[in-house]
C-alpha cells in the first residue's frame, strides 16, 4: 500500500486520467474529489461490498443450486458504466 500525506486543495494523480484531490479536512473525516473517465467505475469500498453480496443473494437462494449466468460478450467489464446512446448528426 503506498501511504501519501496530503493537505486541502492537493491531489494525486493515477495513471494518465485520474485525479483524486483533498477537498476538505473536518475532524477525522476529509472529503475526496475524484476526476475519472466515464468508464471508471468508482465505488466506495462497503457500497461494492454490500452490492456483491446482494447479487449474490439474488442468484442463490435457499435450497437451490447455483446457476451459472450466461457469459458477457469479450468487450464486457463488469464495473463499466452504461454508455448514452448517440444520435447521428
Amino acid at each position: 500500500m503506498l501511504v501519501l500525506t496530503r493537505r486541502k486543495n492537493q491531489s494525486i494523480v493515477i495513471g494518465d486520467d485520474i485525479i483524486v484531490t483533498v477537498l476538505e479536512v473536518k475532524g477525522d473525516q476529509i472529503r475526496l474529489g475524484i476526476t475519472a473517465p466515464r468508464d471508471v467505475q468508482v465505488y466506495r469500498e462497503e457500497l461494492l461490498a454490500a452490492l456483491t453480496d446482494a447479487n449474490k443473494s439474488a442468484v442463490l437462494s435457499e435450497g437451490t443450486a447455483p446457476i451459472a449466468p450466461p457469459a458477457p460478450p469479450a468487450s464486457a467489464s463488469l464495473f463499466r458504466r452504461p454508455t448514452r446512446a448517440r444520435r447521428a448528426a
